[in-house]
């Protein structure tokens, strides 16, 4: 869905409380009773009947039918205008702008602090390319064998941050992480363009050399970024590179490590092969040039986001990945 700030204003204190109370109650319940809601909520006089009702019509609830009591799920625009409204009382947030870009599985809007700041608002959507290609093969959306799409995308909001956060105070060149909330983050607007936007560079061997020596970097810190192309990749005017997107990086102690290393090594060779008509000998190997110096791995671990959550949200990815093989 589209992200439209200017509904927050108008929101009430009590549409908020309802909003919080659907998203603690769906910890327990796919589809939460109204009953539990207005618990939570704690509104006089049953008044969280007509809220859900209100916040229904503007799709940041969805009232379930035909179940053995009456519920509600909390949408992703709900949970959309939870994330702004944490980040508002942090005043990591004050205004929202466009939508400047748009991915398989997040959002991307200029957002603005009180002195003005531009930033970076990604917001995760695990889940919504699938639900789009199966919305009518309602056994699946029956027998998910992982938690929902929306505590996923929290999921890896929170390891995004978390290695950004690591990355960014070890000197890597990639945005300044701001803040996070639920499925969203603030960071650093880069003035650059995608790589994938770059049709033609000064000197392809230099670019190529500085991005496998990033790869072989991240080894030695420990990590192997998992998605290392020419999408997530920025170029400044001046040259230098940013990486972003840190959803499927791993640690070097990954049971799949070599795998992710070569993978993101070939997607360089391949992508400069074909659009810079550049191609060396020379490429890093796993077993020869990936020697543990530091332990950034270890580090995001303690940080919070824990070695279960990682497992859990692999797990996710893994039947996200399975489901696009067999759908084609």
């Amino acid at each position: 869905m589209k992200l439209d700030a200017k509904v927050l204003r108008y929101m009430s204190p009590e549409d908020f409380r309802v909003l919080t109370a659907a998203e603690m109650g769906s910890k327990n319940h796919e589809v939460v009773p109204s009953a539990i809601i207005s618990q939570i909520a704690k509104l006089r006089h049953g008044g969280s009947h007509k809220v859900l009702s209100e916040l229904a019509r503007r799709n940041l609830v969805a009232k379930v039918q035909h179940i053995k009591y009456d519920g509600y799920r909390l949408t992703y625009g709900g949970y959309d205008y939870l994330a702004l409204r944490t980040f508002c009382q942090r005043n990591s947030v004050y205004s929202v702008g466009n939508q400047i870009g748009v991915g398989k599985e997040s959002d991307i809007y200029i957002v603005a602090n009180e002195e003005e700041r531009q930033m970076v608002l990604k917001i995760q959507r695990l889940g919504r390319m699938s639900f789009r290609t199966i919305k009518s093969k309602r056994d699946y959306l029956k027998n998910r064998k992982s938690a929902s799409w929306m505590y996923m995308s929290k999921l890896a909001a929170e390891k995004e941050y978390a290695f950004m956060k690591v990355l960014h105070e070890h000197g890597f060149p990639v945005p300044e992480p701001i803040d996070q909330s639920r499925h969203c983050i603030v960071m650093e607007l880069i003035d650059a363009f995608p790589l994938r936007q770059i049709s033609e560079v000064a000197d392809p061997g230099k670019l190529y050399s500085t991005l496998m020596n990033l790869i072989v970097k991240l080894a030695s810190y420990g990590l192997i970024h998992g998605d290392f192309n020419e999408f997530n990749i920025l170029i400044r005017e001046n040259g230098d590179a940013v990486l972003i997107d840190f959803p499927q990086m791993v640690s070097i102690d990954h049971p799949n490590a070599e795998f992710y290393f070569n993978r993101d090594v070939e997607c360089i060779r391949v992508f400069f092969k074909r659009r810079f008509q550049y191609e060396s000998l020379l490429y890093p190997k796993f077993r020869l040039d990936t020697e543990r110096e530091f332990d950034l791995d270890v580090k995001v671990a303690a940080s919070g986001f824990t070695k279960e959550k990682q497992q859990e949200l692999e797990k996710f990815q893994e039947e996200e990945g399975q489901l696009a093989q067999e759908l084609g």
